[in-house]
């Protein structure tokens, strides 16, 4: 579990290192291009989404544990070569390796998770990896931001956690072919097992040749790449709209960390979550986003804009998870890891395509303005509330 555990948490890292010295890279090689500089952040997300699929895949044929480890050792050795990369070009190559490692571990995360649990615990369980993927991720950049300070190298350091990881992934088993069959010694021997059959029996692949229900796959994967394009908006535009109402980035970026904190809580407390809203957890998730985009668009003061992001995301705090459980429901077990890769690559497909889709969005309607993104958004998470609403009982 501890080892499964470690490596939700590696899922966040990549890119994040950069970040904090985009900044002063222009200064620190003079003779890089923007091409260059763009490049070094988009790469690892450009070559994660491939590897993701390549990742599920490989785990139809290939022992899981050793794609595990592959992956793992290629995602330290680009943290031990970022540390002694003094040139752009080198950084670049690094960028690449970096990406394709941990595009291998990122569907194994949550793949993992399906392959050892089962039932209520099984969706426990997804909520608490998408609770440490982004508790990580809230720590990891208020450190790389404080080393930044020290030496841009010194950032890179937190793509050493993969060794922590090789150390534990020795405890997983490498022959296991198919979902663990619980074997508890306590009284509720009964429970666990009617909760396994009932699992193994809500699996629905339509009929397909494949393994995977083609077309609630596809439905699941729209369904994330749209919350995550919502979301994203806090991120991106944020700071940008406080700027305009002279707030400092200071206070921006403690809003888009109460973002991350929100998403992160709901984990802990997933299956109470579900079993208490039932099949309106996902609309009253889209409503809580609906309602915090809301308070960020009308309210130019802060006491607003607190809630406003605890609000979306706590909505997609719930949902991301959710999502993982119901993948698994439609795929045979040795086709899940693969579902999961697919689902898992449009978290990466979302953020890389938002950009180009606010500004295709503002072209056609001929505007600049900072509240746009979020009055948009905002109109997607009202059409997304009503269908998931309708379709709460498929």
């Amino acid at each position: 579990l501890i080892a499964i555990w470690s490596i939700s948490a590696l899922t966040s890292l990549p890119g994040l290192a950069v970040s904090p010295i985009l900044g002063d890279l222009t200064k620190i090689f003079p003779k890089a291009t923007d091409l260059d500089i763009q490049m070094l952040t988009s790469l690892p997300s450009l070559l994660i989404i491939p590897f993701i699929l390549l990742g599920g895949k490989l785990t139809e044929k290939v022992d899981y544990v050793r794609v595990l480890k592959v992956g793992l050792w290629l995602f330290a050795a680009s943290g031990i070569l970022y540390l002694i990369s003094n040139r752009m070009w080198q950084l670049i190559v690094v960028s690449a390796l970096l990406g394709i490692g941990s595009g291998l571990i990122i569907p194994l995360s949550t793949g993992l998770v399906s392959r050892y649990f089962v039932g209520t615990y099984r969706v426990k369980q997804f909520g608490l990896s998408s609770a440490i993927t982004n508790f990580t991720l809230v720590i990891a950049t208020a450190v790389t931001g404080y080393l930044a300070e020290v030496s841009w190298h010194l950032p890179f350091l937190v793509y050493l956690l993969p060794l922590i990881s090789i150390l534990l992934v020795g405890h997983l088993k490498e022959d296991r072919t198919g979902e663990v069959s619980f074997t508890p010694s306590s009284s509720a021997d009964t429970t666990k097992d009617n909760e396994s059959s009932e699992q193994s029996t809500s699996i629905d692949i339509g009929g397909s040749k494949y393994g995977i229900h083609i077309k609630h796959l596809i439905e699941l994967m729209l369904f994330y790449g749209v919350i995550t394009y919502i979301v994203v908006v806090v991120i991106f535009n944020l700071p940008f709209l406080m700027e305009k109402h002279h707030f400092s980035s200071g206070n921006s970026g403690l809003m888009i960390s109460l973002f991350f904190l929100a998403i992160t809580a709901p984990g802990f407390c997933l299956d109470k979550i579900v079993a208490l809203l039932k099949g309106r957890t996902k609309a009253y998730s889209l409503l809580s986003m609906a309602l915090g985009l809301l308070l960020i668009w009308i309210a130019p003061i802060e006491w607003l804009i607190i809630p406003g992001c605890i609000l979306v995301g706590l909505g997609y705090g719930i949902i991301q998870p959710m999502l993982y459980d119901k993948t698994t429901q439609t795929a045979l077990p040795q086709k899940t890891t693969l579902a999961l890769a697919f689902v898992m690559m449009m978290n990466y497909l979302a953020i890389l395509l938002y950009p180009f889709i606010v500004d295709f969005f503002q072209w056609i309607f001929h505007t600049q303005s900072q509240e746009f993104p979020f009055i948009f958004n905002l109109l997607i998470t009202i059409v997304t509330l009503f269908w998931a609403y309708r379709r709460r009982n498929t």
